[in-house]
């Protein structure tokens, strides 16, 4: 009885094939959405208090909500 020897262990970024991307097309679109999201309530949190600490709160807070909301909306 003769068993046949394994395939050879494939090369990660062989020629011919792509290598496997980051992010997919969806995370990425979530992502510069909510950050753009986030920098507008931030730029516009600073130009009606002038705070700037104040404002990149409401920016961090701003972007992290759109994309919990983002993520259910597109999912």
């Amino acid at each position: 009885m003769t068993t046949q020897p394994p395939p050879p262990p494939s090369v990660p970024n062989a020629p011919g094939s792509e290598p496997e991307a980051l992010l997919t097309q969806r995370a990425v679109l979530v992502l510069l959405t909510a950050a753009f999201i986030g920098t507008t309530v931030g730029v516009l949190t600073f130009f009606s208090a002038v705070n700037a600490a104040g404002a990149l709160l409401a920016g961090l807070t701003g972007f992290g909500v759109s994309t919990l909301g983002l993520h259910k909306l597109m999912g």
